[in-house]
């Protein structure tokens, strides 16, 4: 299963994903947790994207790209993967299929998880992020579940960042989905319903 996860901030991408790899074993290679690493560790990297990240915007391809590369070369990833969050426009899914190609791999399938705008904007604003193990949960949660840490909304869940986030989704992102339809590798789910629903669904649709 070689997987890319397309979607708007907030769809449930992660939460179909952790699902996936729970269920069989194959590689999640989030750019945004791959970023927010890079980051908290400092890296050369991770301050060239912090400046990008604080103000919603995308973070410029060569950057990206270059952590991605590293990842699917790892050991978990050999037997599959899902990209969350990469590609975000066509000029990065061009380049991902060189990539993938020239690592004698392809794209099993493009699933798009579809979310309206507003239901996003009612889900990201109510998000919280736990500071020492990364769990997510909402703002009943004052303190996290699962390591006791602190939670914390992060600066790109904040009601005015989601918008500009999804502005530049619309923007950037959305001609993706004609991309992989062109492939005819894309599939569709509906995300605006219970996480098991959708599951469900995304396991039916990719033939699991």
């Amino acid at each position: 299963m070689n997987l890319v996860l397309l979607g708007a901030p907030g769809a449930g991408k992660g939460t179909q994903a952790q699902r996936l790899v729970a269920e069989f074993g194959v590689a999640h290679i989030s750019t945004g947790d791959l970023l927010r690493a890079a980051v908290k560790g400092g890296t050369e990297l991770g301050v060239q994207a912090k400046k990008y990240m604080d103000a919603g915007e995308l973070v410029p391809d060569q950057l990206v790209i270059d952590l991605v590369k590293e990842r699917l070369a790892a050991d978990d990833a050999q037997k599959g993967f899902i990209l969350d969050g990469f590609p975000r426009n066509t000029a990065q899914a061009v380049t991902l299929d060189s990539e993938l190609a020239a690592m004698g791999r392809s794209l099993d399938c493009a699933l798009l998880v579809d979310v309206p705008g507003d239901v996003i904007i009612g889900r990201l604003s109510s998000r919280r992020t736990c500071r020492d193990c990364g769990y997510t949960g909402t703002a009943s949660d004052t303190v996290c579940p699962t390591c006791g840490g602190d939670m914390y909304q992060r600066d790109d869940d904040k009601p005015e960042t989601i918008k500009n986030r999804l502005d530049v989704y619309e923007k950037n992102t959305s001609p993706l989905v004609e991309y992989y339809r062109g492939q005819n590798i894309l599939k569709v789910v509906d995300g605006d319903r219970d996480a098991d629903v959708v599951y469900n669904e995304v396991k039916d649709v990719l033939g699991l």
